[in-house]
């Protein structure tokens, strides 16, 4: 098929005003002007007055805990917070935790994503839902354990084994260690070394909070005085949560690290030295009032940013307004807490940044040669210079949606 649209929007290339973007057999073969010239067998769709560009990609879910939506208001602190979702999902049925899944993964759909790194702490959910969705799926499943006498082998590989569902055109895995505070050293190493094994790759929750960073550095502070009679002796007060994952060899280009908000000197250097790609969430930093996020010194040593939605457990909305799951209103909270950037710079994070940090650079989050047909269209009848400002701005669905060169919400 040919996709005619008033503007498009490449990432690969400058912008196309009246472009096309030609596909075959769920990749794109070709975009450029359009000049009204195809053969017969090409089906033909002029998108008229909008914006054609790269589907979304959002580098961290949690899509379990969409319908937890306004059920955790903040409480105070990071640790209470972590007691309180803990407390709930040990309430929920293996239903619950579908429909809230099914229903994030709808609203990720209807916004304009089309790919996705959730987090699973369900492996048997995988089978019962990642079928349901026409979205690209990366499930990293979540691995969390700091009892004294436990066997990090058998605790990975019993829950691989809770998941045996094979990789699909639009699913596959990876491993998730939660947190380093909610993990041992030796379950560290032991997630790095079987995700490697099988190809997979890694993502963890990184120096999210200052309460993190306190236990790490110091053996102190709120998250330190609930777990330390849990921890092994020794894991603490060595230096910062980046350095205990060096230390474990867990980062490397394969190793998405979530949050980054606490850095000590020299941890951005050591994870460019690790090539270790790095995904904010710019309302959930909100809702938990998290410092400013180091974006300035983790560009300075070369990272790569993406955005991500996190969940919206961790989302705060003005009273009465829904609460969506969307990558454009990470855009828009980012461009708002970072007014003196160019909304390219922020439309960049939600598309090649992110298919960089999942290793499908050239495959996804740009339109050119050879990429999926993975493409959105937005409302644009404005002057070219006004279309990266225009994505960052845009707050309703989508009007139209492709995944693997097939619809997935076709134009009216």
């Amino acid at each position: 098929m040919i996709l005619r649209a008033r503007t498009v929007l490449p990432l690969s290339q400058p912008l196309i005003e009246n472009g096309m973007v030609e596909i075959r057999e769920g990749k794109i073969t070709a975009a450029g002007p359009w000049d009204g010239r195809h053969s017969g067998s090409d089906e033909v769709f002029d998108l008229g007055e909008r914006l054609l560009l790269p589907g979304l990609i959002n580098a961290h879910c949690h899509l379990d805990y969409t319908d937890m939506a306004g059920m955790l208001p903040y409480p105070g602190n990071f640790v209470n917070w972590i007691k309180a979702i803990t407390a709930l999902k040990g309430g929920w049925s293996q239903e619950e935790f579908v429909n809230s899944w099914l229903h994030g993964a709808r609203m990720l759909v209807a916004s304009g994503t089309t790919a996705v790194a959730d987090i699973e702490a369900l492996p048997e959910l995988v089978p019962l839902v990642c079928h349901q969705v026409p979205l690209r799926v990366r499930s990293f499943l979540e691995v969390i354990g700091i009892r004294p006498g436990i066997d990090p082998e058998t605790l990975v590989r019993e829950l691989l084994n809770r998941l045996n569902h094979p990789a699909t055109a639009l699913w596959s895995m990876g491993l998730s260690p939660h947190a380093p505070y909610s993990t041992t050293a030796d379950l560290l190493k032991t997630c790095g070394r079987l995700a490697r094994e099988r190809g997979w790759p890694l993502t963890i929750h990184l120096a999210e909070s200052r309460a993190e960073f306190e236990m790490f550095m110091y053996q102190e502070g709120p998250l330190w005085a609930w777990l330390k009679a849990q921890r092994a002796p020794g894991d603490c007060g060595l230096g910062s949560p980046v350095q205990h994952l060096e230390r474990q060899g867990l980062l490397g280009p394969d190793c998405l690290a979530v949050h980054v908000n606490c850095l000590w000197d020299g941890d951005a250097g050591i994870l460019a030295r690790h090539g270790v790609p790095i995904v904010h969430c710019p309302r959930s930093h909100a809702y938990f009032r998290h410092e400013r996020f180091p974006s300035q010194s983790l560009w300075a040593a070369g990272l790569n940013i993406c955005l991500g939605t996190d969940s919206l457990a961790s989302v705060a909305t003005p009273a009465g307004v829904p609460q969506q799951l969307s990558m454009f209103s990470e855009l828009q909270a980012w461009c708002t807490a970072n007014p003196g950037l160019p909304p390219e710079v922020a439309v960049r994070m939600a598309t090649v940044n992110g298919a960089k940090a999942l290793n499908r650079a050239g495959e996804m989050g740009e339109i050119s040669p050879g990429a999926a047909a993975d493409l959105i269209a937005i409302p644009f009848a404005g002057p070219a210079e006004a279309a990266w400002e225009a994505v960052t701005q845009h707050d309703k669905p989508v009007d139209a949606s492709l995944v693997a060169g097939h619809w997935v919400i076709q134009p009216q």
